[in-house]
């Protein structure tokens, strides 16, 4: 697939799906948006959580808390399997949808099932569990990689937003119609989130300066600008992700802190934590194990410990947070094959679609990415991303920043 982006004053346009596919599309889109599954499944009261935790020393949590979604999810299951994928005029398209389908059906699942003992096989069933040389690669990384400079966190939520409007509003100034919602809350479990197009900040966050455009490369960069550039497709699945689109979708995530400046030693060190915290969930052990591993064995600060075996824990054990690293490596692994960098923003989906995503270039249903991360303007984005393309994973962190 060859493509390039749009100039701001064209915006290609792609020929519409036919009549029974539009439906089908449409309507996993619409039920994708009500199934806000990760803030369901995001707990509530974090900081409790913690000095609870810590008054026990270390040994005990109490149960965790969430939000209850307001949707019948057996009324939206039976919505979901109740639609006519046989009948979709094209195989190609069938084929996406029904994954889609099958996908839709067991983020349902997951959802009934958080907080019980079933929650784990659903996570496995949807996101798969640690393959063994993944779990190598996470421990080389927690035992090779040195802790790099500690800076302070010396940027608030005021300095933050800052940067937040400006990196949005250099994108309205590429595509007049680029939006995204900004909630701050201060009852997050993640520092930055985009969920179903909606951007979160904590209203706490502390961050060291040099993090701060990074993790917005991060979160608007990647899951924003790929949202925005799925809508523009006939495809709407490009907008909400077809089936399994995460591990790429988090791999360009981190691929973008490197390639705006400051990738940490102790992010690619966190994201190794995530791998070996959501083995040992699989394997039934809980917060109390996973932090003493990850803080007195791995040496990782108190809070980043926590917060990673929380992250396991999630509804019961929830794997997703190994893709971090698998997504990196099979990226890396595909630039390390001369794969083309651009047409990966032309919307949400998985690596393994790349084929399929041609034959839906051809077709005329999928057209060039409206816009490309603000990082690929820098005058030397070419150099870092033949870096990236020559750089095996557990080497692809900064000592200190390069900005």
């Amino acid at each position: 697939m060859s493509m390039s982006p749009r100039s701001p004053a064209h915006v290609s346009a792609a020929r519409p799906l036919p009549p029974v596919a539009a439906r089908v599309d449409a309507e996993l889109a619409r039920i994708d948006g009500e199934v806000d599954w990760l803030l369901a499944l995001s707990p509530i009261g974090n900081e409790a959580l913690w000095d609870s935790f810590e008054a026990s020393g270390h040994t005990a949590i109490p149960p965790l808390h969430y939000i209850d979604l307001e949707l019948d999810l057996h009324a939206a299951r039976e919505r979901v399997m109740a639609l006519p994928v046989e009948d979709i005029e094209s195989h190609l398209l069938s084929g996406l949808l029904s994954e889609k389908q099958r996908e839709l059906e067991r983020q349902i699942e997951l959802v009934r099932l958080r907080g019980t003992d079933g929650f784990i096989n659903a996570s496995l069933d949807l996101f798969g569990g640690v393959a063994p040389p993944l779990l190598k690669l996470a421990n080389e990384i927690l035992g090779r990689v040195e802790h790099g400079a500690g800076l302070k966190a010396d940027a608030g939520i005021d300095e933050i937003m800052a940067a937040v409007e400006d990196e949005l509003d250099w994108y309205r100034q590429q595509s007049p119609d680029f939006s995204v919602d900004v909630v701050v809350d201060t009852d997050l479990n993640s520092m930055m989130m985009v969920s179903h197009g909606t951007f979160y900040i904590d209203g706490d966050i502390r961050l060291p300066h040099a993090r701060v455009q990074p993790l917005i490369q991060h979160e608007i960069g990647t899951h924003v600008v790929t949202r925005h550039n799925g809508e523009r497709q006939s495809l709407k699945q490009l907008e909400v992700g077809l089936a399994h689109y995460d591990p790429l979708q988090e791999g360009l995530g981190v691929l973008a802190e490197f390639m705006a400046g400051y990738l940490p030693a102790e992010r690619l060190r966190v994201l190794a934590a995530r791998v070996v915290a959501a083995d040992m969930a699989i394997h039934g052990e809980g917060v109390p194990a996973i932090f003493d591993l990850l803080h007195n064995t791995h040496g990782l600060p108190t809070d980043d410990a926590f917060d990673v075996a929380v992250r396991a824990l999630r509804g019961g054990g929830l794997t997703k947070d190994a893709v971090y690293l698998s997504g990196l490596r099979d990226l890396i692994d595909y630039l390390n094959d001369d794969g083309e960098f651009e047409p990966l923003f032309v919307g949400k989906f998985a690596l393994s679609h790349r084929v399929v995503l041609d034959q839906l270039v051809e077709e005329g249903w999928v057209c060039a990415p409206d816009l490309l991360p603000r990082y690929c303007s820098r005058p030397d984005f070419p150099d870092r991303l033949a870096r990236c393309r020559n750089t095996p994973v557990a080497d692809l962190f900064h000592m200190e920043p390069d900005q």
